[in-house]
């Protein structure tokens, strides 16, 4: 297992889009990764989240973040901006997990230091694999940092 005995990898899924969640817990669901899925639907709760402020005192810090970009109140750019520059919480790998597939998109994200930019594909099928990769790869393969 990734990062030696830590226990279930924590994802953080931020997305304002009820079916999307919905697809991502169900592809998640389908793989044999330990692991516990947090949902926050906008980027202000994300930071009250992260930050364990507001009704989320009690989070427990992800292992890493899916992050949709478009999303109200405040989205996924001004969450990996201030998420990249708090020394507390910079180190949790950010995946954005959008629709968009445009040229400024990506190449803002990874310029805030996004770990990785993924477009959701339109097909179920395709949505689901691309998820279950995302999982296996942040609960098998690559070393996390420690919880703090």
């Amino acid at each position: 297992m990734a990062g030696g005995t830590r226990g279930p990898v924590r994802i953080l899924v931020v997305d304002d889009d009820p079916g999307d969640v919905l697809m991502i817990e169900e592809a998640l669901a389908d793989s044999d990764v330990d692991k516990v899925i947090d949902v926050v639907s906008d980027g202000r709760e994300a930071m009250e989240f992260l930050r364990r402020s507001g009704r989320h005192t009690d989070a427990r810090r992800p292992d890493v973040i899916l992050l949709d970009l478009n999303m109200p109140r405040m989205d996924g750019r001004q969450v990996l901006g201030e998420v990249k520059q708090d020394d507390d919480l910079r180190t949790i790998p950010i995946v954005v997990l959008t629709t968009s597939n445009a040229d400024t998109d990506i190449v803002g994200s990874y310029t805030l230091q996004a770990n990785a930019y993924v477009t959701k594909p339109i097909d179920l099928d395709d949505f689901n694999g691309v998820v279950r990769r995302i999982d296996e790869f942040f609960g098998r393969v690559v070393v996390l940092p420690k919880r703090v």
